[in-house]
């Protein structure tokens, strides 16, 4: 028994000390040295505060914002510590409810945009923080914005075509807008108090 306890034991160290202590070690170090941002939150900084991530949502209602996808999370929106989907099928009248009382909200905030509302700004994501929403939604959005901040919608159609992310490597996903970039771009452009 003796000896077959002791490499027993030998093993379950030498792989607690491998797995559990060196192997963190080295990827948090690989990850630091590599993608620094992208390790430590891919956070974003104005006049050195710090405003956000751009990979988590934030809740934007002025109509001088560009508006995000709907956060399932609750009790607050966009909790980072309670992501969750709001698992609501096609079928679902509480779904149904979300969707028509969002584009009543959308109408009320700028009642001469006849436009057909894109879908993401009327759902919520999987994890119900998504930061980007589609350039259809930008556009959307954009006479709303630009006649609150007293800007052309040129000005504004030029901000969305620099803050558009391609798909992924070219290939994954679709086209996108970060919504607290280009919120912080609105920012500098037209300080709004």
């Amino acid at each position: 028994m003796k000896t077959l306890l002791r490499p027993v034991l030998v093993l379950f160290v030498a792989l607690t000390v491998i797995t559990g202590i060196v192997y963190p070690l080295v990827v948090t170090a690989i990850g630091q040295a590599v993608f620094p941002a992208q390790a430590n939150g891919s956070l974003i900084e104005k006049h050195g505060v710090l405003v956000g991530s751009s990979l988590i949502g934030q809740q934007f209602d002025a109509p001088y914002y560009f508006w995000g996808r709907l956060s399932a999370t609750s009790p607050n929106p966009y909790n980072a510590q309670n992501s969750s989907g709001s698992n609501l099928g096609p079928t679902n009248p509480a779904l149904v409810d979300e969707v028509k009382g969002r584009l009543t909200v959308l109408h009320n905030a700028d009642p001469s945009n006849t436009a057909p509302v894109p879908v993401d700004l009327v759902t919520s994501s999987g994890s119900g923080l998504d930061p980007d929403i589609s350039p259809a939604a930008a556009d959307y959005q954009a006479a709303r914005v630009a006649k609150a901040r007293g800007l052309s919608r040129d000005q504004v159609m030029a901000l969305i075509a620099q803050h558009t992310s391609g798909r992924q490597w070219g290939v994954f996903g679709e086209s996108r807008v970060n919504v607290l970039a280009l919120n912080l771009a609105l920012d500098e452009l037209k300080p709004m108090h």
